[in-house]
């Protein structure tokens, strides 16, 4: 049997529906088109709403997005911020309906500023060293959530704001991105994660001169170095993302938890090993109403009905 998790907190599940379509351009073209699809919020995190988990609906059931919603300080993450996400990975890692993650800003231009440097002035380093523990320990939550999670970058993902990115598994992001890891022009180090999953996606030495630098790179710069696997026009970022997304959601979401597990898990150790926990994970789908249901349909010559079970 795969491993089960337990559903947190059933009476977070408030829906409301979403406003009606506009048309504009550009940026806010994008955000009109996310109207066009019908979503339901499920946690309201912090008040304001800092951060929202909204599950799509209808074909696109099964699709959960987090976003981002400070706009007042372009996403930048603060104490309150933080504890929305630790609650929005939590409760996405308990939903068993969740097969894959959009994770995407709600404010234009921006994806997330880093941490909130305003806030930090105010903390001793006791408070700070909590602080980024706890970010590091939430983005290696989302970094572990079972399901494939996507980030949608259009604008701005700086410190704090590329980390969590970094712990994404695709990303995917428009030609105004901007990614950076600042963190040594403020005397200290990218202290959630960056040090060890830039160099594991760009290699050792590329990563090496982003973080001793500080440099900006933008969009294109960051697909050609492996950072990103699609770099779109201003606006196109989020339609892309849906769009594999949805390829995702379609196919047995046994397997693609498998499928992270046995890849995340497997880089981690030498290859026997890897070959071995291969082999674990494959046993595990082999007794599924899943698997009999695909090669059903294979037969039958029809799309596939997954339960998840």
């Amino acid at each position: 049997m795969l491993r089960s998790r337990t559903l947190i907190g059933a009476a977070r599940r408030i829906g409301a529906a979403c406003s009606s379509p506009i048309s504009h351009h550009g940026f806010g073209g994008a955000l009109a088109t996310r109207s066009l699809f019908r979503r339901t919020l499920i946690i309201q995190t912090t008040a304001p709403e800092q951060v929202r988990v909204e599950r799509l609906s209808d074909s696109d059931s099964g699709i959960v997005e987090l976003k981002l919603d400070r706009p007042e300080a372009k996403n930048a993450i603060g104490k309150e911020m933080l504890k929305g996400l630790q609650r929005a990975v939590e409760f996405i890692d308990g939903d068993s309906s969740a097969n894959v993650v959009m994770i995407s800003s709600s404010v234009p231009r921006v994806f997330c500023a880093g941490a909130d440097l305003k806030e930090r002035r105010s903390m001793n380093p006791s408070e700070v060293k909590l602080f980024v523990n706890t970010l590091r320990s939430t983005f290696s939550s989302l970094e572990t959530l079972s399901v494939p999670t996507i980030a949608v970058i259009e604008g701005a993902a700086m410190g704090g704001g590329m980390e969590m990115v970094l712990a994404c598994d695709i990303r995917i992001c428009g030609e105004d991105a901007a990614f950076s890891l600042p963190e040594t022009g403020l005397a200290i180090i990218p202290g959630a994660g960056g040090t060890q999953r830039l160099p594991r996606l760009v290699g050792r030495s590329v990563a090496k001169e982003l973080i001793f630098t500080g440099r900006r790179i933008d969009g294109n710069q960051a697909v050609s170095m492996g950072l990103v696997s699609y770099c779109l026009p201003v606006g196109e970022a989020y339609m892309k993302a849906l769009q594999i997304a949805r390829e995702i959601n379609h196919k047995g979401p046994l397997a693609t938890r498998m499928a992270k597990q046995a890849i995340n898990e497997g880089m981690e150790v030498e290859m026997a090993a890897a070959l071995a926990l291969e082999e674990e994970c494959y046993e595990q789908l082999l007794h599924t109403q899943d698997r009999l249901e695909g090669l059903a349909a294979f037969a039958e010559k029809r799309k596939p009905i997954y339960s998840g079970k």
